[in-house]
């Protein structure tokens, strides 16, 4: 049983930075077979993909929303995702999921789409104030 687990959430200014951190774990898991992924959810508001990645960190998404502000990486050695977030903004508050799609043929690049993926985190909540 795949599982993944965020953590660095936490309360910002804006202009502020985070990092968040996601863990792969589970029996016989092969990170580098599932491609991943960043979701955020609003109160109100349906949930969202802010950045997906290949299994080998080459076809990546952001939306635009977040592009030139948020870096998506992983390392599969240590089988850890990550968000780097800089120059947050109110309208980033949210809960962060952290997401693991099976299967090398996932490559997200202009679209990453939520029903791609099928193992979630529990979140971690992101607020930004102004």
């Amino acid at each position: 049983q795949v599982q993944v687990e965020e953590s660095g959430g936490g309360s910002v200014q804006t202009g502020g930075s985070l990092k968040l951190s996601c863990t792969g774990n589970g029996s016989g898991l092969a990170f580098d077979t599932y491609a991943m992924g960043w979701f955020r959810q609003a109160p109100g508001k349906e949930r969202e993909a802010v950045s997906c990645v290949s299994w080998n960190g080459k076809s990546r998404y952001y939306r635009d929303s977040v592009k030139g502000r948020f870096t998506i990486s992983r390392d599969n050695a240590k089988n850890m995702l990550y968000l780097r977030m800089n120059n947050l903004k109110p309208e980033d508050t949210a809960m962060y999921y952290c997401a693991a799609g099976f299967g090398r043929h996932i490559e997200p690049a202009d679209y990453c789409g939520v029903s791609w993926f099928n193992v979630w985190g529990q979140g971690t909540q992101v607020t930004v104030s102004s």
